[in-house]
């Protein structure tokens, strides 16, 4: 695990590039601690940090071919590389290191594209042809590895971060103010841009060809369902549990000790059981001195019942506030989940003792975890009712008081992709004009996530959703924090639920098995149950909780909250008077804003950070 850093010269004055390049590569030291190096010729320059994880005397990058005509900065790891790497050199190839890194050099040499089909793991890279003058790069299927890149006026820069563009004299810094609107409603830029103008994401499962000034991409995999009705709820949950073990076994290769997090839920709980099958691996779990938010208590008890160490640690609202500028800063652009600031304390913690560790992360997105999947269920019926009568209910019940029942009505009125939960997961679009200081023209947030809907038009309404998931949440949020959080702490982050043999399985289990009236999860829970005590397989999802909600309503992070809301920066963006109700009536309880205020919050820390400070 490590990063990278790159960008087409402007001009061939070596001694300047290096210098550049260097600079670039360690605004992201904490991706890499261990070791730096470079390689610049008179068309790129191209940076590495290194995280030690496999082949630890010889992996260092960038790495090149034989004959020096290609080189290759990568970050990731590749679980199959050992099996590709024995095919290469009956091919003939010759191999200097053990590294995955080399394995995708020479396999592009001898496959080209077709070499990502063949990856299992997580990665981006980028390679460059000193003879066909041509840039290639990638990133795997899932989303787990960042990939970011700037193009404007004939500049092309690309890394793992976009802080390490800010060292670069190419890079003009603007901030993207037209996608403010869409982080209000998503908490995160639903698209390839982001927060800063002419930055882009390379999309999970596409490739990118830059050269003579052209950049072109394209998608080399897209998730693609085929439900297979024919099988029991007992063979799905078999398959799973067979898969499974292979993919820990498969995300445990390392030449250093690797450890879990742990949760008291059922994922976490299913990765630390079979890695404990094969080492006495330590565990590592926070929570917090409220104890209706934490989850220590039953995270202790499970690591108990492994016979497996558990560290844990309590956060403290004091250590929580404290850390959120520099959580920003890491982020790059602004993210407000507030369990990212837990999973900050997370990696740190485990960091203390170990490189490496592995996460429940993408298990609710491929088999049916959060509760609103279930939703469709509840429409089921009430979905058959002529679209005109649902338009009159729905219209009606908007303007009555508050009634039991009133949400359920107004929601029906609109089909699955305008109801989907994503769309104004912190503000409602029909709020912005009052939270904003200024219109700035935006779209409904559902036409953003619409493509995805219509890409699965054929499946059922709870495939979709998930589909809608794997394609924006899982990678926009989940996937940011887990990366962000761990490489801020230079920890390597596994996730065995996101591998391409437990998707295959994924894309075939009927919905059935995956949510019902019951339960979520359905088939995964059914086979941690093989696995697992009957009260972790069973236990009800709670997501990450923090008690952010409470701490606002305390003096000190009151006031610490609306001293940056009455900031002239605040003044640039929003309505402070609006905000600052917000605050206001969610700490005399008569509303709950704690998302509404800690985005905006997040943000303006995220702005003083990069725009203000930097």
């Amino acid at each position: 695990m490590c990063g990278f850093v790159g960008y087409v010269n402007a001009e061939n004055d070596k001694e300047t590039n290096q210098k550049i390049i260097k600079a670039m590569a360690d605004r992201i030291i904490h991706r890499g601690p261990d070791q730096d190096d470079y390689y610049v010729d008179s068309e790129v320059s191209l940076g590495f940090r290194r995280l030690s994880i496999i082949d630890l005397d010889g992996g260092s990058q960038p790495i090149t071919n034989e004959d020096g005509s290609r080189v290759i900065v990568f970050n990731g790891e590749i679980y199959n590389y050992q099996e590709i790497r024995e095919e290469l050199i009956e091919k003939g190839h010759i191999f200097k290191t053990k590294t995955d890194t080399e394995v995708i050099l020479h396999g592009f040499e001898e496959y080209g594209k077709d070499i990502l089909t063949r990856l299992r793991g997580m990665f981006a890279f980028v390679i460059w042809d000193k003879n066909t003058k041509k840039l290639f790069g990638a990133r795997d299927i899932f989303g787990i590895k960042p990939f970011f890149y700037y193009l404007n006026e004939g500049n092309f820069l690309f890394g793992s971060e976009i802080k390490s563009f800010l060292s670069n004299p190419l890079f003009k810094k603007e901030f993207n103010e037209e996608r403010l609107p869409d982080y209000l409603c998503f908490e995160y830029i639903p698209t390839t841009e982001t927060m800063f103008k002419n930055v882009y994401k390379l999309e999970p499962g596409s490739y990118f060809e830059y050269e003579n000034g052209v950049f072109n991409t394209k998608r080399y995999f897209t998730p693609e369902y085929d439900i297979d009705d024919t099988k029991n709820i007992e063979y799905w949950e078999n398959l799973i549990d067979e898969t499974f073990k292979g993919s820990t076994v498969a995300h445990g290769i390392a030449d250093v000790e690797v450890g879990c997090f742990l949760s008291s839920g059922v994922d976490s709980s299913y990765v630390v059981h079979e890695m404990a099958k094969r080492n006495k691996v330590k565990t590592f779990s926070v929570g917090y001195a409220e104890e209706k938010y934490s989850e220590l208590d039953r995270a202790v008890k499970f690591a108990e019942h492994e016979d497996v160490p558990n560290f844990t640690k309590k956060i403290t609202a004091e250590e929580y506030f404290s850390v959120a500028p520099m959580v920003q800063y890491y982020m790059d652009e602004p993210l407000p989940n507030p369990s990212a600031l837990a999973l900050y304390f997370l990696a740190k913690l485990a960091s203390e003792q170990v490189k490496v560790v592995l996460s429940g992360e993408g298990a609710d997105e491929l088999f049916g975890g959060y509760h609103y999947y279930r939703e469709p269920l509840d429409f089921e019926k009430y979905m058959k009712v002529p679209q005109g009568i649902r338009n009159v209910l729905g219209n009606v019940a908007e303007k009555m008081p508050a009634f039991h029942g009133k949400r359920f009505l107004i929601r029906g009125r609109y089909p699955i992709e305008q109801r989907f939960i994503r769309c104004n997961y912190v503000y409602n679009h029909s709020e912005l004009d009052k939270v904003l200081a200024k219109d700035i023209p935006s779209k409904e947030p559902w036409t953003y996530t619409k493509q995805f809907f219509d890409e699965v038009e054929g499946e059922d309404d709870i495939t979709k959703m998930q589909y809608a998931d794997i394609r924006t949440w899982l990678v926009q949020d989940i996937l940011v924090k887990a990366d962000r959080m761990s490489m801020a702490n230079s920890l390597e982050l596994r996730v065995p639920f996101l591998d391409k043999e437990m998707l295959k399985v994924a894309l075939q289990i009927p919905s059935k098995y995956r949510v019902n009236d019951e339960t979520t999860k359905v088939a995964l829970r059914g086979a941690a149950a093989k696995e697992l005590p009957a009260e972790t397989s069973s236990m009800r999802k709670t997501g990450f909780l923090t008690p952010l909600n409470d701490w606002l309503k305390r003096d000190e992070f009151y006031n610490l909250v609306k001293e940056k809301f009455e900031s002239d920066e605040a003044g640039m963006f929003f309505n402070r008077d609006y905000i600052i109700k917000l605050l206001d009536d969610h700490k005399s309880g008569t509303a709950h804003n704690m998302k509404k205020i800690w985005s905006v919050y997040s943000f303006l820390l995220w702005y003083e950070k990069y725009f203000v400070e930097n």
